[in-house]
Order: C-alpha cells, then structure tokens, then sequence
C-alpha cells in the first residue's frame, strides 16, 4: 500500500428526524447537488407513509432498510485464469450504502405519479419483506448460496 487509508466522512443527522440515516438516504436522493430538493421529496414521503400506515414513518423506514441489507454477496475472485464467484461477508457500512442505494434505484423504477409516491410506495413495501428492493437482497443471497463451494477462494 503506497499512500494512507482515506479517513472514514462522517455525515451529520439530518434537520427533522436528527436521524443519520435519513441524512444519508437525502444524500443518495439528490441529483446535482440539489438538496434541498431531495429533502423535500424525502419528507413528503415520509408524511405520505405516516398516512398510509399510520405509524411513525422513521420506523418503518428503518425496517426497510433492514430488510434490504444483504448478510453476504458475491466477489470476483481470480484463481489461476479461472475468475470464480467467491461469496463473502458484507461489512456493515456497504450493508447499507447497498440498502440505500437499491430502495433509491427501485423507487425510481416504479410507476407512479411524483417522486414521494414512488419512494413511499418502495419503503412500505421492502418494510414488510416484499417488492423488488427485498427481492434483490434475496437474488444476491441466493448466488453466493450457490457459489458457497468457492467459500475456501476467500482473502
């Protein structure tokens, strides 16, 4: 290694919820370095899920994110010219930059009217274990079930 690790960013909690989560999520929302914009579509989400569950939008929003985070995935690894599907543990900070990141990307491929639609209708549904956020946690535990006899390739 030539040059030192780069030090760990630490974001601060966002101003409604002082959750560092949600800050995160605003984060990853936002397009062009709008924001407040993203804020905005966030918080009018979360009011849309208060009103559509009649709980506290932060929880449910921590349940979707727990239950998109997947435990294990699957890492090229090469081997004597041979590139072999190594399943390995997932740390816990990808853990969630990949739940984040998989609710943003879903919730842009639905069809819906506005934008907090689309990221409510995402975070209620991976909250109780179903839509295509859920599904892909499941599809990458499902390959590196398959791939556990590559386990001993692991570094």
């Amino acid at each position: 290694m030539r040059k030192r690790r780069a030090e760990k960013r630490y974001i601060k909690p966002d101003p409604k919820f002082n959750d560092v989560l949600v800050a995160k999520f605003i984060n990853y929302i936002m397009w062009d370095g709008k924001k407040s914009t993203a804020q905005k579509l966030v918080y009018d989400a979360f009011e849309i899920i208060e009103q559509r569950t009649k709980q506290k939008a932060l929880e449910i929003f921590n349940k979707a994110v727990q239950n998109t985070q997947p435990l294990v995935e699957v890492r090229s690894r090469r081997v004597g010219g041979a590139t072999y599907q190594v399943p390995m543990e997932v740390r816990a900070t990808r853990r969630i930059a990949l739940s984040l990141r998989w609710l943003r990307n879903y919730a842009r491929d639905r069809k819906d009217k506005s934008t907090a639609l689309k990221l409510a209708a995402e975070i209620i549904a991976a909250s109780k274990g179903e839509g295509p956020s859920v599904k892909k946690k499941d599809d990458v535990h499902r390959m590196a079930e398959a791939n556990k006899a590559f386990a001993h390739f692991k570094w």
